[in-house]
């Protein structure tokens, strides 16, 4: 198990989903990197939120179809 955050550079905070690792998770990467390629948006997958307070506050989505659409509105 897994996190998946989106963060914008310039902002506070982000937005995460819980996801697991494997060829899912690096597909959904791959894609949404191509939507948000040189928009000031990172993708970090992490293990444990408690660990990077570098990111916080975290905004937990319930699905990854919502983090996707948040995401691409990021962008």
């Amino acid at each position: 198990m897994c996190y998946l955050i989106a963060k914008e550079f310039d902002k506070q905070g982000c937005i995460a989903v819980k996801t697991r690792h494997g060829k899912e998770l690096s597909n959904m990467v791959n894609e949404l990197n191509k939507e948000i390629s040189g928009k000031g948006v990172q993708l970090v997958t992490i293990s444990r939120p408690s660990a990077y307070g570098e990111y916080e506050p975290y905004e937990m989505l319930e699905s990854v179809e919502d983090f996707k659409d948040r995401v691409k509105k990021l962008a």
